[in-house]
């Protein structure tokens, strides 16, 4: 069975794309590989290892969580729900991007925080719930075991992801967790390689992608993307 989420993708011809992806060695909108950025070339393993869990979903912030498809739907209603929901009208955020480490892994974050990024996604979390089949009782156990909240079971349980609404962060992920002795190798690293590879990293958040993944030992790759509407 296929699954599918809802990301902002920035587009394939920016350099900040560019960054993303060559960081992860994996292009979602092509589905192929990439080649790294230069400065990561004198530990290529050490840089494989590091980005193999980010490298299936692509270079993405999440919207709405991957999910599978309710029985009662198909794809190309989820198509079509992704265009009316971008046409609805919506605050358009702007962000400069910067790399921080969150919870011991290396993630692209906004400067500054940004309630238009909170608001689209707090959006697409309950609107295109309507398209998720139940969570399987063995991926709410693996969930729960990792130590939630309450708060973060309650999410689970309704939305079918945990770090929603107040426990919501925007956030590009590179690298899965560093070690303690590593992190700040791997932080300024990756911050030389964003400040080499973009003159002007800032970017609008003004369209949204729909991803799909065929199976468990595919990667993500963007099948549909629709631009919104700005509000005013």
């Amino acid at each position: 069975m296929p699954r599918y989420a809802i990301y902002f993708v920035p587009p394939a011809e920016t350099e900040f794309f560019r960054f993303g992806s060559a960081v992860l060695g994996y292009d979602c909108y092509t589905g192929g590989g990439i080649k790294r950025p230069a400065i990561l070339d004198a530990e290529p393993k050490f840089w494989d290892r590091l980005t193999a869990e980010p490298r299936r979903y692509g270079f993405h912030a999440t919207l709405k969580a991957p999910f599978d498809l309710a029985p009662s739907c198909q794809e190309a209603q989820l198509v079509s729900a992704l265009h009316s929901f971008a046409g609805l009208g919506h605050a358009i955020a702007a962000l400069t991007p910067a790399v921080q480490m969150l919870s011991g892994f290396a993630a692209i974050v906004p400067a500054a925080a940004s309630p238009a990024i909170d608001e689209l996604a707090t959006k697409c979390t309950t609107i295109f719930d309507a398209f998720r089949a139940p969570m399987a009782a063995q991926e709410r156990a693996r969930r729960v075991a990792s130590g939630l909240n309450q708060n973060q079971i309650a999410n689970l349980d309704r939305w079918g992801y945990p770090y929603l609404f107040a426990d919501f962060r925007f956030h590009m992920t590179l690298t899965s967790q560093v070690g303690v002795d590593r992190r700040d190798h791997v932080l300024a690293t990756l911050q030389k390689a964003l400040g080499r590879a973009c003159k002007d990293p800032a970017l609008a958040i003004e369209r949204i992608s729909l991803l799909r993944q065929n199976d468990a030992n595919t990667p993500f790759r963007v099948i549909e993307q629709a631009t919104l509407r700005s509000a005013r």
